[in-house]
């Protein structure tokens, strides 16, 4: 099962090409489900787990991988269906989400397909707001077509581990309050937790956020104000990307608003789950000004209120 996975190098070069990997894999049901490859560390059979009383209905136990205690999740269950229980059939897939681990037991692993973001797309909106798609793609499987649901494992996750918003008191600053009331953020995100994470944490320094849900959506919106002959550093005080997203990721996002002579100038933050060095070297390669990984309310306002203060310095 540990072959399914290529190196961390080579699936990298894929990342800021708006290319991505998915891993494809089954819940005990004809439908095929997805999550990108790059925030899989691991694909193995389902060791001894142990129960862990008073933990969420979600977590079937605990697994000890070399040494570290990994929480398990139903991921069957975690969606809104019926819990699956691990047998003969199931897998654990383990990630890496906002620096932390957990595992996903799942039924059968099937394969990775390698896609553009462009052949990604979100999912439709009939599916109505508390389904836990991120997206939704379409590979060849056993001969035809089929429609791959990617799962919004930042929803499911939100879900099980409570996420705080709150702003230690030694990081507010409070003197720039005033200047920051009324300013706003562009948040592009496609996951609509990840953006209600961002959106309630900058509201506690007075600023309005605009969202959108990816990053070609993003790129319209301020082609169109350059058309309108708004200047951009006007509009935005920065905007706030993360790195995948259908349609067009943050990286590219990136590179097109800095290759726009009329926007360049847009301070720009890429906020994601990705892996910390790896974005490091991303946020040089395409022109971001900051990198912070999800979800550390202290970082999204310090980055905030570092913005202003350079702007404030040079007037």
């Amino acid at each position: 099962m540990s072959g399914i996975l290529s190196s961390v190098d080579q699936r990298t070069q894929l990342v800021g090409e708006n290319r991505l990997e998915l891993l494809l894999f089954k819940l005990n049901t004809h439908q095929l489900f997805a999550i990108n490859v790059f925030k899989v560390k691991e694909v193995l059979k389902v060791p001894p787990l142990a129960k862990l009383p008073g933990s969420h209905y979600n977590i079937t136990g605990v697994a000890t991988l070399r040494g570290m205690p990994v929480p398990i999740i139903d991921l069957r269950g975690a969606i809104g269906m019926r819990t699956m229980g691990p047998d003969e059939d199931s897998n654990l897939i383990i990630t890496e989400y906002n620096r932390t681990i957990q595992g996903f037991l799942v039924g059968q692993v099937r394969n990775i397909v390698n896609m553009t973001w462009s052949d990604i797309q979100p999912p439709p909106k009939t599916v109505g707001r508390a389904n836990y798609l991120t997206a939704i793609t379409q590979v060849e499987d056993e001969g035809e077509k089929k429609i791959v649901e990617i799962i919004d494992v930042e929803k499911v996750l939100a879900e099980i581990i409570e996420y705080d918003i709150s702003i230690s008191e030694d990081v507010l600053d409070n003197e720039l309050l005033n200047q920051m009331y009324g300013r706003k953020v562009l948040i592009v995100d496609d996951s609509s937790t990840a953006r209600t994470q961002v959106r309630e944490t900058l509201a506690q320094l007075g600023l309005e956020v605009i969202e959108r849900c990816d990053g070609l959506q993003a790129l319209t919106l301020l082609k169109e104000w350059c058309d309108e002959g708004k200047v951009i550093t006007d509009e935005l005080l920065l905007m706030i990307t993360d790195a995948e997203m259908p349609e067009m990721d943050g990286y590219k996002l990136t590179h097109e608003v800095r290759s726009d002579p009329r926007m360049s100038d847009l301070y720009i933050t890429l906020n994601t789950s990705l892996s910390g060095s790896f974005n490091e070297a991303m946020v040089e390669k395409v022109g971001c000004d900051r990198f912070i990984s999800k979800f550390q309310p202290d970082l999204l306002v310090g980055v905030a209120q570092d913005r202003l203060r350079d702007i404030l310095s040079k007037k």
